[in-house]
């Protein structure tokens, strides 16, 4: 009888606790490309946490000029060497030592104006799918609203009056970006709105806000987690894009699209200096591109089943 048991309870066993986050967390563990993205993304975060570790290697502070040994005596950028792992650029400046300060610039933009975006977005799809009605219709409109809006025109408006700044930057990107979320949300929740479970809770007494946020949110999460991995290579490339124009962090701070610009002037004599904060910018993105790729396919329901 024992033994009849445990033969019953060995397919129960099996099956336990593969629920569609963890199956998705199994499947992601299978994917190489996504793995080894997580690795160099890790690999980046720590070098921007490690900032000042980096320089304290070098010796070098990240807007300290050294014009002396960092120049040639054309006043041009010095090429990599024993001193300058990266070579220096235009003002004698290390540039290793600047890509890896950049890192926290766009790692810190790119997760907090993310952030900004998700939350906005899925406050108001979840809103607009579920109350319906003259909500979704209000919310709706400023949806497209909001996407027609001219995002760069915006943000140069907005710098001109107040000046570029990390939290300009932050805002403005988050602020103009919620809306794809918002879309995505309000069409799942629109087709979840009258299922079952949501009536079961209504006849339990519960209100809109628990039954959104309780019973509703949990089964939307699967894609707004997917958009929110291919959203923050996005931002970054967004706040580059923003400083590379000027509009982003004022100077001497040191973020990679600033460091481009500067650079525009010299890379025909000090290749380095526009070659290195690309690679950066290049990895960091297409890492954080690969391993969405891998979350996005993960959560699909028709990848290859389990073996």
């Amino acid at each position: 009888m024992t033994a009849a048991l445990e033969v019953i309870e060995a397919p129960a066993k099996a099956i336990e606790g593969r629920s569609p986050v963890l199956l998705a967390m199994r499947r992601l563990r299978r994917d190489k490309v996504a793995m080894i993205s997580l690795v160099v993304i890790v690999l980046i975060v720590l070098m921007a946490i490690f900032a000042p570790v980096v320089a304290a290697i070098t010796g070098h502070p990240p807007n300290e000029q050294y014009r002396q040994i960092g120049l040639t005596p054309d006043g041009l950028p010095r090429g990599p060497n024993g001193t300058f792992w990266f070579g220096t650029d235009d003002l004698g400046r290390d540039v290793l030592v600047r890509i890896a300060y950049g890192a926290r610039i766009s790692l810190l933009v790119g997760v907090a104006a993310t952030a900004i975006t998700v939350v906005i977005g899925v406050v108001l799809g979840l809103a607009a799918g579920f109350l319906g009605g003259i909500v979704d219709t209000i919310l709706a409109r400023l949806i497209d609203v909001v996407l027609s809006v001219p995002f760069l025109l915006v943000a140069i408006a907005l710098v001109s009056i107040t000046g570029p700044s990390l939290s300009i930057t932050v805002l403005v990107i988050g602020f103009f970006s919620w809306a794809s979320v918002a879309r995505i949300v309000r069409g799942q929740v629109l087709s979840l709105r009258e299922r079952e479970f949501v009536e079961a809770a209504r006849s339990l007494g519960a209100g809109d806000t628990r039954i959104m946020f309780v019973d509703v949110l949990p089964n939307v999460l699967a894609p707004v987690i997917v958009y929110t991995t291919l959203l923050i290579p996005v931002v970054i490339v967004t706040q580059a894009t923003l400083s590379f124009l000027g509009l982003g962090l004022p100077p001497p701070t040191a973020d990679w699209g600033g460091m481009i610009s500067e650079s525009q002037n010299y890379y025909t004599t000090a290749w380095w200096f526009i070659l290195f904060p690309g690679i950066a910018l290049l990895i960091t993105t297409l890492a954080f591109n690969l391993f969405g790729d891998g979350v996005r396919d993960a959560f699909d329901p028709r990848a290859d089943r389990l073996r």
